[in-house]
């Protein structure tokens, strides 16, 4: 007898589905629309704990629908079997008509695809459902958290064991393959999810010299010029020289939720210069984690920031100097860049449950790129939590 194998479609428990669709209906309230169809895999994992080709449709009632194209072994309530987005139609009809505003995530999903889902479903509107689907995702639950606080501890771990991977001699790159392969062996997925089309980056980035100050076309805070010219950042091939700062900015997905977090370590002696731009990096770090708090603009951080670095004279090598990046943190999460975003003209407004990325960054001419990176939680009272805890000096390599 052939043996018919099955698996539920749905991972996650149920109460935490229920967190999560009751998030996605308050910002389809919000937002004053009736449903969200989501086809992108960051959104398939955020509500089902798998990506699988299909689709899942949520109503501002709080019902959901999926729609399972591969694998086909996938089962469960609400699950149907679909062989192309058409045959959606009646199995929506009950809930999808003319008037009905559906939202689709068009941020991640080719104009073509919408198109073709719009008139599949029989929608004559296509509504913003990403902004509703990260708005959604700003607010992590206990369980999200937890994931992220894995992923930066893990990450901490190899940061601490990171000087033993360094040989004399290596270049950036290979210092880089070193501790990608111990990432790999220790269960990082290797996976960088980002949102939508205009970043890429394989597993992080190391930077050492000059090629710290080499711009990128990417809206990273640190660029470099990378490989060749299909993938512009990142290492480059540089020797790691006595007296020249690395900066280690790595990929921290065990389980598909991201932290974020960044050390620098050195062979030789330190420049005093890069000590002190590092310890202002950390300084500022302790004040947004000090000062981020529910209702709090996210932009007033960004705002705190700066004034330290005007302070501290450091204006024209913060965040880059041939080429500045425009924030100094970031939401994390599924995705590398979520809300809220710290930048001088964010909107967002911090909530308990933010998950963000605070990286107040440095590069000097003539030494290269200082400062850290720390992953932090918003909470309901007091400071933010940190959750990545890694040695913040400038490590020595030798």
């Amino acid at each position: 007898m052939e043996h018919k194998f099955e698996e539920k479609l749905q991972l996650l428990p149920g109460n935490e589905l229920e967190l999560r669709l009751g998030k996605v209906v308050a910002a389809m309230t919000q937002a004053d629309i009736d449903g969200v169809l989501v086809s992108d895999n960051a959104n398939l994992f955020y509500l089902t704990g798998r990506i699988f080709c299909g689709y899942i449709y949520v109503g501002r009632d709080s019902m959901i629908r999926y729609f399972l194209r591969r694998p086909s072994v996938l089962t469960g309530a609400d699950v149907h079997r679909i062989r192309k987005p058409e045959d959606m139609a009646t199995l929506l009809a009950d809930l999808v008509n003319a008037d009905t505003n559906v939202g689709f995530t068009v941020d991640d999903t080719p104009y073509s695809t919408i198109q073709r889902l719009c008139k599949a479903i029989g929608s004559p509107r296509i509504a913003n459902g990403s902004a509703v689907l990260r708005a959604a995702r700003s607010v992590k639950t206990p369980m999200e958290v937890k994931l992220i606080v894995d992923s930066g501890m893990r990450l901490s771990d190899i940061y601490r064991r990171l000087p033993h991977l360094y040989r004399e001699g290596m270049t950036d790159i290979e210092l880089q393959i070193e501790i990608e392969r111990v990432l790999r062996l220790h269960g990082c997925l290797g996976k960088f999810p980002v949102s939508g089309p205009e970043l890429e980056i394989f597993m992080g980035n190391v930077l050492t010299g000059d090629n710290a100050d080499a711009p990128s076309p990417y809206d990273f805070a640190m660029g470099g010029a990378g490989l060749g010219p299909s993938l512009p950042v990142g290492a480059n091939g540089t020797v790691i020289r006595p007296g020249k700062p690395v900066m280690v900015d790595m990929n921290a997905n065990f389980d598909g939720y991201l932290a974020d977090s960044t050390r620098c370590y050195i062979t030789g002696d330190c420049p005093e210069e890069a000590r002190r731009a590092n310890e202002l990096s950390r300084r500022i770090c302790e004040a947004i984690a000090d000062a981020a708090r529910p209702g709090m603009e996210a932009r007033k951080m960004y705002e705190l920031a700066l004034s330290m670095v005007v302070e501290a004279g450091m204006t024209d090598f913060f965040m880059g100097h041939r080429s500045h990046a425009g924030f100094v943190g970031h939401g994390i999460g599924i995705t590398v860049n979520e809300l809220p975003v710290l930048a001088p003209r964010s909107r967002d407004v911090f909530a308990a449950g933010n998950v963000i990325a605070v990286e107040p960054k440095f590069v000097l001419p003539g030494i290269g790129a200082v400062g850290i990176e720390n992953s932090y939680e918003i909470m309901a009272e007091g400071p933010a939590r940190r959750l990545t805890d890694a040695p913040e000096d400038i490590s020595s390599l030798d």
